[in-house]
């Protein structure tokens, strides 16, 4: 068992090597070859940009560079499910402790969002992004459910 990691710098350090490995280990195809670009950019973006919101200018700044980070690891997210779905890699065990470790990113992240949000609300009494109090990580005020099929009976319910 691997020792849990606190530091979230340390714990993004450590996912970027991750991902890192886990696209060294795909195929040579042209699709592994494809994804895992992707990936390597999206999953280890979220370490750089978590450097930006330490050097953060004001709270929006530091929300904005936040939700940079939540976006990249939810398309790190995706990248990883089309890996293991299409099987681009032999190493299924490295891909899924991947999601696991990337679903617990993003749930940091979002609370971390959602922590910064209620200050910055407090203490200017307006909501962080205009008007429309969008809710964490949706630009537009849709939520992931909308487009959830699985709550309707279709297709496979994978988080």
């Amino acid at each position: 068992m691997t020792e849990r990691i606190y530091n979230l710098e340390d714990r993004l350090l450590e996912y970027a090597a991750r991902v890192i490995a886990v696209v060294e280990h795909l195929g040579n195809s042209r699709a592994a070859a494809h994804v895992g670009d992707q990936l390597l950019r999206s999953g280890t973006s979220p370490y750089f940009n978590h450097g930006e919101a330490e050097a953060a200018e004001s709270p929006r700044d530091f929300i904005h560079k936040l939700r940079i980070c939540l976006k990249e690891l939810r398309e790190s997210k995706r990248a990883l499910r089309l890996i293991q779905r299409v099987q681009l890699s032999t190493k299924t065990g490295d891909i899924q402790s991947a999601l696991v470790e990337t679903e617990e990113l993003i749930r940091i992240f979002a609370a971390s969002i959602q922590t910064v949000q209620k200050k910055l609300v407090r203490e200017e009494g307006a909501t962080p992004y205009g008007e429309s109090g969008n809710e964490v990580g949706s630009t537009f005020g849709v939520g992931r459910s909308m487009f959830d099929v699985s709550e309707l009976g279709v297709g496979g319910a994978v988080p």
